[in-house]
């Protein structure tokens, strides 16, 4: 079946409509960043780059590191994005553009963010990497898909009732990571955590500057709790939405997070650009290791 143009938006060079990218643009292994600037950041580290292109926020260098194709995208900040460029990706590896049908055979792809993110356990270092073993969706971009056989509903419930969660907020979800992917890049550099993906950067994280937020207990509520031993470790806003629709989708996703904050203690990095650099070089040696 033919996808409809409403549905599969091609841009006058059969590129896909937000990323602006053609299906041989992109490698399988891909690297997510938030911030377009960041994009060369990880870029320069690579021996060559074949590609630059860029539309919107969404940036994307693709180039070799010690003989490993890789694809640098910028995706902007929150899941709404995250919605957009998980579902191109995934398009420019299974959609045939000229037939405008889903391709037989299906092409998973490795995708590893490199975030930045708040610690919100006080023995959580500054400048230290955390990867999300799970993370936790406040944003409801999940709860749009068919999506339940992917979700951790007891962990999820779990967190509703220590939290009171309350009805007219999107009910919080839970993904893991993937375990291959996530065992290639883990090392006794790298520390284990649950990570909440929120909606907002201010109120919904539990900042105030001048509007009040509704629930001021939530982070210590937040920090409290618990399930099988698992704690929440940081807060960021994309991790969920790349889990969720890279599960659904037959993708590897894994999330490295910076830890530039800790909102437990007040402290904030005293270098962030070179401690996130050291992350991209981390994540980049051990791709290819």
């Amino acid at each position: 079946m033919q996808l409809e143009p409403s549905e599969l938006i091609l841009n006058a060079d059969k590129s896909i409509y937000h990323l602006n990218l053609l299906p041989e643009d992109i490698a399988e292994t891909i690297i997510t960043v938030g911030d377009p600037d960041r994009v060369s950041d990880v870029s320069k580290h690579f021996d060559t780059v074949e590609l630059k292109k860029g539309k919107r926020e969404f940036h994307t260098h693709t180039g070799t590191f010690k003989g490993k194709r890789i694809t640098v995208i910028s995706t902007g900040i929150g899941t709404d994005n995250i919605d957009i460029v998980l579902n191109e990706l995934d398009a420019l590896a299974n959609i045939d553009f000229d037939q405008r049908t889903i391709k037989a055979q299906k092409t998973s792809l490795d995708i590893i963010r490199i975030g930045t993110s708040g610690a919100i356990q006080p023995e959580i270092p500054i400048d230290s990497f955390l990867m999300s073993e799970y993370a936790m969706g406040f944003d409801g971009l999940l709860h749009f898909y068919e999506s339940q056989h992917v979700q951790h509903q007891e962990f999820s419930d779990a967190f509703i009732n220590h939290t009171n969660w309350p009805s007219r907020k999107s009910i919080p979800y839970v993904v893991g990571y993937d375990k291959s992917l996530g065992e290639k890049l883990f090392s006794n550099r790298i520390r284990l955590g649950v990570t909440v993906t929120n909606i907002g950067f201010y109120g919904p994280q539990g900042r105030v500057l001048r509007i009040p937020v509704d629930n001021v207990a939530l982070k210590e509520k937040l920090r409290s709790f618990n399930y099988r031993n698992y704690k929440i470790t940081n807060l960021e806003m994309e991790t969920s939405g790349i889990y969720g629709l890279s599960k659904l989708l037959g993708h590897r996703a894994v999330s490295m997070n910076c830890i530039l904050a800790n909102r437990a203690t007040g402290k904030f990095s005293k270098n962030p650009g070179s401690s996130v650099d050291g992350l991209i070089q981390y994540t980049l040696n051990q791709l290819v290791s």
